[in-house]
């Protein structure tokens, strides 16, 4: 029996904005459904409370078109939108009591004082306040203070309720208990919710269908075992739960390398012989003996977590996570097993080979054996090298041979980094400057959405002439 499609009840056309000169979303497309929990999911500055605040009419795109049931809203202002915002700081007004916080917008509607006190009671019962009606704010909890939020959001009846971090404030046991209740609110009241957070349990939790975001872009959606299971890049295999992240090859359909070994896999259509991520859970690989597994290794810690053993194998120079109810010894050597199912591919973020640069030689000095290009607008010196004057040239950096500048002074400045991706042996880093993305990596740690200068390695290049200088 087919399901008859959900109802689209907002939809976000080629949304497109800046700040100061930054974009903040580029070009989203997005639709959301009626009765549907949706969590728009990522880091910060990703967009994710930019995206809410435009469905709610508090901020304006620069290009691109929100619709609410197919009508175009842009320029609508919030209080003539049919949406209603929880935030963070849940807005009651500490000077009147629970019953008078949540029948402030019937009030202000006319509404007959019957009316407002069955909508409200109604509303307070659904979460789970009835009884608390005298209550000053001021002698609530946090819970409860933002079930009083949710109240006077749901009381108006509108068809959406936009929810910016609302469990942020709370301390953890009662985050995750809110968790639950929010969704049973959001079922009972048959609503739409869009909800925005970096929690990654709270989305997985909560939503019927997730939102990644990542630097103004969505990197995937889709219901929270999709998003889990099946990541679409390095990116959300990352930020969504614990992964083993390593460099593999697609030999061919079904089958990947990766240490050094060929394992089957289900996966197809990434070519012959193609550079991919490999993503495997901790929990998913089985402790065998050495001679029995696939990848061999020598564990080196061992934290027993209460559920389950955290365990850190060196393979080669690759560190593994694996999560198993077994425990082994530290120093010793196992066997480790995937089965084909649960090795995930994807397509890398960014390929080696795209760090290339197309440069014309500015000046060159061969008694010193130097010669200068422009990059940027800025003058790159390379050492060790001569081309002549003009001489057109494609270098390739590989990745290793890019690192940030210690001392502050690199070849470039302020390049903003937009992503670090742990991959068993070092950090793979994109970082986005003026024109470009590079990518480099770096056995230190680095803070996302930062900026840094970024120095090349130029010995370690490939220079090729795309066309030589001919004197005379």
């Amino acid at each position: 029996m087919e399901q008859t499609a959900k109802k689209t009840i907002v939809s976000l056309k080629d949304i497109f904005i800046r700040f100061d000169g930054e974009v903040i979303l580029n070009h989203i497309n997005l639709d959301i459904h009626e009765k549907e929990f949706v969590t728009i999911l990522g880091p910060s500055g990703c967009g994710k409370t930019t995206t809410l605040r435009i469905i709610g009419g508090f901020v304006e795109p620069e290009s691109g078109d929100i619709l609410f049931d197919g009508k175009r809203i842009n320029g609508t202002p919030p209080n003539k939108r049919n949406v209603n915002t929880v935030f963070q700081k849940y807005s009651l007004f500490p000077h009147l009591n629970v019953y008078e916080n949540v029948a402030f917008g019937l009030k202000l509607k006319k509404l007959p004082k019957n009316e407002i006190k069955k909508k409200v009671s109604h509303m307070l019962a659904t979460v789970d306040l009835k009884g608390y009606e005298k209550r000053p704010i001021s002698k609530l909890s946090g819970g409860q203070q933002q079930r009083v939020a949710i109240a006077r959001a749901l009381v108006c009846d509108p068809p959406i309720i936009l929810l910016d971090e609302p469990l942020g404030a709370l301390d953890l046991k009662l985050r995750k208990s809110m968790q639950l209740e929010l969704k049973e609110i959001q079922q009972k009241t048959q609503k739409t919710f869009i909800y925005v957070t970096h929690d990654q349990e709270e989305a997985l939790t909560m939503s019927d269908r997730v939102i990644v975001m990542n630097n103004g872009v969505i990197e995937q959606e889709g219901t929270p075992e999709d998003i889990y299971n099946e990541p679409v890049n390095a990116f959300v295999a990352d930020f969504i739960g614990e992964a083993n992240i390593l460099n593999g090859t697609m030999i061919d359909d079904c089958r990947i390398k990766i240490l050094g070994k060929e394992l089957e896999c289900v996966d197809k259509g990434f070519g012959k012989n193609t550079p991919v991520d490999v993503v495997i859970r901790p929990e998913d690989i089985e402790i065998t003996s050495p001679e029995n597994g696939q990848l061999t290794g020598i564990v080196e810690k061992s934290t027993f977590k209460g559920v389950h053993y955290e365990m850190s194998v060196k393979c080669g120079k690759c560190e593994i996570l694996i999560h198993s109810t077994k425990s082994a010894e530290i120093g010793s050597e196992i066997g480790m097993r995937v089965i084909p199912f649960n090795i995930q591919i994807m397509n890398k973020l960014l390929p080696f080979y795209d760090n290339v640069i197309e440069a014309e030689v500015s000046y060159s000095n061969e008694a010193e054996n130097y010669f200068e290009f422009e990059l940027e607008g800025t003058t790159i010196t390379v050492k060790d090298k001569f081309f002549a004057d003009g001489t057109k040239l494609k270098i390739t950096l590989p990745p290793d041979a890019l690192s940030l500048a210690g001392d502050g002074v690199g070849d470039l400045k302020d390049l903003y980094i937009e992503s670090v991706i742990y991959k068993g042996e070092h950090n793979e880093i994109i970082l986005e400057s003026d024109e470009r993305k590079w990518l480099m990596l770096s056995d230190t740690d680095e803070q996302v959405a930062t900026y840094v200068p970024l120095s090349f390695d130029f010995s370690k290049a490939a220079f090729e002439v795309v066309n030589e200088v001919k004197e005379g």
